[in-house]
């Protein structure tokens, strides 16, 4: 008897997709045939909004992409306008940056194992890790004001000195979330309903992960061993200790266990970087381009000229273009500018892990049953803000 093709429109505002998207899945029976996704919903025109604004005022542009990790985001563009500056920053931001990147790794990667052991029906995780994430939430609050899409970073350093009392908030996370890892997997790595919902689903081989160029803890999962802050560091990577996790099985559990492993390692590089914080400059010493923290420019007119100058008519950038790109939660996130000497990027485009990574859900759930759709979109960790760019 011949199989009927049923078309099933999944989306586009689905509780599981966790943004905008619309997938048209192709079923015989319950077993997935074809998968398309349709994007564009949540279109914003970041990258062209860019060329209209001066390098400090695209900054802010930055953290609406993956909005789960706006400091990532900020974090690749100060650097590739760094990198088109030949600008080095100071030891001191360099270390906070990495802590706040860090701390945003874990903030990201608390949604993801919330939302995915949510999707899949275990609800207490959901609970626990909201609760772990208020901490960090508290720190973002804390140096930028804002929770969720938070501006710290700027070109040539920080926009402010670290508050008094973060530095010990930041030693409660270290010294308490290893505990709270241990309670997700207690609820989770055992447990025989996760295992069959995530066991042998979603499988894609290493060669076929780097064909659909996946990144991110998708790409470790399937067992590549690669970690841009380890292979092609950026703001002092290269001295941490730290281990990159990288799965056997290239399935959904692997590479739930591969970011439940990066969490801990990122703990570790916060301790690191918290012990070797010292009092130092947080700015290059580049007064063209890094205006002073507006404390201390109240001190003199001519500071406060100066401080108002750059922020509005930015500063002009060297001729030439630039590809710089980090490890965000999600896998590469790249920034390619081009300067055509303004005070303007000419171009500018990014390279997001989520929209790369969503290519390859066909290859990763044909043959699957419907059911275990969730469970893919949610081992992807994809955020639509960043696909939708």
């Amino acid at each position: 008897m011949a199989s009927e093709i049923m078309t099933l429109n999944m989306g586009p505002q689905h509780p599981s997709t966790h943004g905008v998207l619309r997938l048209v899945v192709e079923l015989d029976g319950e077993v997935i045939q074809k998968i398309t996704p349709h994007i564009g919903y949540l279109h914003r025109g970041i990258e062209k909004l860019s060329e209209h604004r001066t390098y400090h005022q695209t900054l802010p542009l930055t953290d609406r992409m993956d909005y789960l990790a706006p400091m990532h985001n900020n974090l690749g563009y100060v650097l590739a306008v760094e990198k088109l500056l030949g600008l080095d920053v100071p030891e001191r931001a360099k270390l906070v940056r990495v802590i706040m990147a860090e701390l945003t790794r874990l903030k990201s990667h608390l949604v993801w194992i919330a939302c995915h052991a949510l999707d899949i029906g275990a609800m207490t995780v959901f609970l626990y890790a909201f609760r772990e994430r208020e901490m960090v939430m508290d720190l973002y609050e804390m140096v930028s004001g804002a929770r969720m899409t938070s501006n710290y970073f700027r070109v040539g350093g920080l926009s402010r000195e670290l508050p008094a009392g973060f530095e010990q908030k930041v030693q409660e996370i270290v010294d308490t979330f290893p505990g709270h890892f241990d309670t997700y997997e207690g609820l989770l790595t055992k447990n025989t309903i996760w295992l069959q919902r995530t066991i042998g689903n979603g499988v894609i081989s290493a060669e076929d992960a780097i064909d659909y160029g996946i990144s991110g803890p998708a790409l470790r999962g399937s067992g590549v061993d690669f970690d841009l802050r380890r292979d092609l560091p950026y703001s002092g990577y290269e001295d941490f200790d730290f281990k990159v996790p990288v799965g056997e099985n290239c399935d959904t559990f692997d590479r739930y266990k591969v970011r439940l492993v990066e969490m801990r390692e990122s703990v570790k590089i916060i301790d690191q970087a918290l012990k070797r914080l010292k009092p130092g400059p947080i700015l290059a010493d580049a007064p063209q381009v890094c205006y002073p923290p507006k404390e201390s420019v109240y001190n003199s007119i001519e500071g406060l000229i100066h401080h108002f100058k750059i922020a509005s008519e930015g500063f002009p950038v060297p001729e030439g273009e630039v590809y710089m790109a980090v490890e965000n939660p999600k896998g590469e996130l790249g920034y390619y500018i081009v300067s055509d000497g303004g005070n303007m990027p000419y171009r500018m485009r990014v390279r997001p892990p989520s929209f790369v990574n969503l290519s390859a859900i066909e290859k990763m759930a044909k043959g699957s049953m419907l059911a275990d759709l969730v469970a893919i979109i949610g081992t992807l960790d994809i955020v639509l803000g960043e696909i939708d760019r």
